[in-house]
């Protein structure tokens, strides 16, 4: 169990143990994409699992399949947050990783297909990291608690669930104008986690705070991805 004399709010510690803490988290948060990439590409070597990731994508399948990740993702999220043992967090985090890896799939497959090799792919991963790198900026520049975000993020996610639904129903592509709406809700999702970060998590709470992070860098970089797409 952690030293509770870390458990303290992150606002009222020294610069250098908020540097420490920054530093810890922002680690976490390479070290999950680099698993997230391990994973991934034995996921894609895997044809069973392929299979299944195209499988998933075909008519109401992909709806439930949102709902399974929705669920794990807040499973893994709150198991990660509300226990104080470290092994439990990186257990919520690991599972998070994985669970992100998979539904990756489909994405990643038809995107290296449809572009024969994987350019499309690195050049979201760039524009992604450069918007994330440009957004934690703005709010470590600025020292704003942008904790109003909350509301604007959960009613944009409602809307947006809302909109796949109804393009699953009528048979509409979602298109440029979807991908860019969700990559504007990704940014607002990074502004506010960054925010938490700073202004709401403990000294002790650096695997939680990289959890909110990664998810949002990667639901941009499955949007930006689907951008990219959309546009060719």
């Amino acid at each position: 169990m952690e030293n509770q004399t870390d458990s303290y709010e992150l606002s009222y510690a020294d610069n250098l143990e908020k540097a420490t803490f920054y530093k810890k988290t922002y680690l976490h948060v390479a070290l999950a994409f680099l698993v997230f990439v391990l994973v991934e590409a034995l996921f894609l070597n895997t044809p069973a699992i392929v299979s299944i990731g195209l499988a998933m994508t075909q008519g109401w399948t992909w709806l439930v399949v949102l709902g399974v990740f929705m669920f794990i993702t807040n499973y893994a999220e709150n198991l990660a947050a509300k226990s104080t043992d470290k092994k439990m967090q990186y257990a919520g985090f690991g599972l998070y990783i994985i669970a992100e890896a998979f539904i990756f799939v489909p994405l990643m497959y038809i995107a290296i297909q449809m572009t024969g090799g994987y350019d499309v792919l690195q050049q979201a991963f760039l524009v992604t990291l450069f918007l994330f790198v440009a957004l934690t900026a703005v709010v470590f520049v600025t020292g704003k608690d942008f904790s109003f975000l909350k509301t604007a993020i959960t009613v944009g996610s409602i809307v947006a669930i809302g909109i796949i639904i109804a393009g699953m129903i009528f048979g509409f592509n979602l298109g440029l104008v979807f991908s860019g709406f969700m990559v504007l809700l990704a940014a607002g999702s990074i502004l506010y986690q960054t925010s938490n970060m700073i202004h709401r998590y403990s000294a002790d709470q650096y695997v939680v705070a990289s959890i909110g992070l990664f998810a949002s860098f990667m639901l941009m970089l499955w949007y930006i991805i689907q951008f990219f797409m959309s546009r060719d």
